[in-house]
């Protein structure tokens, strides 16, 4: 690469989680813009997207290094976004736009540069998404970390693309890369979000590629659902705080409808997934993007109902139940409750006490534990 005053080491994670052993940029965003430097700087003004970059480091690398301009970009999670915004402020650098998976994101794309997803369905609806919207000579750069990859991933992207080939590994990196958009297959683009009917739960349950178990029901939300009817009767608002496909939302909102519900998560995929469970049923709610609950002014919910995640990426931690904790915390009325579920493992009970007030198990189960915490 030619030498340019931009820093990869300058770049923060904030808004998201930071700790040493959690970075902003890795070996993969390196070598996915080295091996797409010469596709990057023919693509010419709007013809250069990005998805799935993690804060910034494939964007605005592509821009200082490689020259690009007028890049696109799709984030899910809504801090990457964020994160983006403020390394590029801190750098001094424009010339990027955001914009969901669909044609204002691809139309005329000449080069897409991605990091992998982990999920395999969140890879299908990104190359059926590509190969129906981009330029018919667009040229797919995907790369990621080596353990975090499978054959599999070639075998997605060769539905969508005529020659998929695999670059050598460097640093613990791979990336592969696609041409040849496969028209016959752009129909796919379609297919999302798919929907799954269970009658146990009366429930229709709709999923983008990226939302957090696709359209099935987790086992920990599915014991959290079986408390429903020792949580607070008189509540006349709730939230359903990182609502995933909104199961939760819904069942709440189906079961008491005097109760105003919101269903809030920073996943794109998951606020589009719980806007479309929600219609697939007949329920009405309101869904938000949103890290945490930054919306929402304090003391106006009667009721949290929270899954955490107990991973940031694909890292283990707990620094983001925490900050739901606190959201959590400021948005409940004095005498409000939030009733949480994890691996019981995770001994969260002390941190619920201590961030929100007064904590007792109302069950536990072979794997998880659920809570309930009273604002005092």
């Amino acid at each position: 690469m030619p030498e340019s005053p931009f820093s990869f080491d300058a770049l923060r994670r904030r808004p998201d989680v930071e700790a040493d052993n959690l970075f902003a940029v890795d070996a993969s965003d390196r070598l996915i813009l080295d091996e797409a430097a010469a596709d990057v700087a023919a693509a010419g003004p709007r013809g250069m997207v990005v998805i799935g970059d993690h804060y910034g480091a494939l964007t605005l690398g592509a821009i200082a290094v490689h020259g690009a301009l007028d890049v696109r970009v799709h984030q899910d999670p809504l801090t990457g976004e964020r994160a983006l915004a403020l390394n590029a402020a801190d750098q001094g650098i424009e010339s990027f736009t955001h914009h969901p998976l669909d044609a204002s994101l691809l139309a005329g794309a000449r080069v897409v540069l991605a990091q992998l997803p982990r999920s395999l369905d969140a890879l299908d609806e990104i190359a059926a998404a590509v190969a129906r919207h981009a330029d018919p000579d667009v040229v797919f750069v995907g790369g990621g970390r080596l353990k975090h990859m499978s054959m599999a991933m070639n075998e997605v992207l060769a539905k969508h693309f005529g020659d998929v080939r695999a670059s050598l590994g460097r640093q613990k990196s791979r990336v592969i890369t696609a041409r040849g958009p496969r028209a016959e297959e752009a129909g796919d683009a379609r297919a999302f979000p798919r929907r799954e009917h269970h009658a146990d739960l009366d429930l229709t349950v709709c999923a983008h590629g990226a939302v957090f178990a696709g359209t099935k029901v987790d086992i920990g939300t599915r014991y959290l659902l079986s408390f429903l009817p020792e949580m607070r009767a008189d509540a006349a608002t709730a939230v359903d705080l990182g609502c995933g496909t909104g199961i939760l939302a819904c069942v709440l909102a189906r079961t008491n409808p005097r109760v105003a519900v919101l269903a809030s998560d920073e996943s794109a995929a998951a606020v589009a997934s719980a806007r479309a469970t929600a219609e697939a049923n007949g329920i009405a709610l309101t869904v938000e993007r949103d890290v945490g609950l930054s919306k929402q002014p304090d003391g106006c919910a009667d009721l949290v109902l929270l899954n955490p995640p107990f991973h940031t990426g694909a890292t283990v931690h707990s620094g983001l139940a925490g900050s739901l904790f606190e959201e959590a915390a400021r948005v409940l009325k004095p005498g409000g409750e939030l009733w949480t579920v994890f691996n019981s493992h995770l001994a969260y009970r002390a941190a619920l006490t201590r961030t929100v007030g007064p904590t007792r198990q109302a069950g536990r189960n072979a794997k998880f534990t659920v809570t309930v915490s009273t604002r005092a």
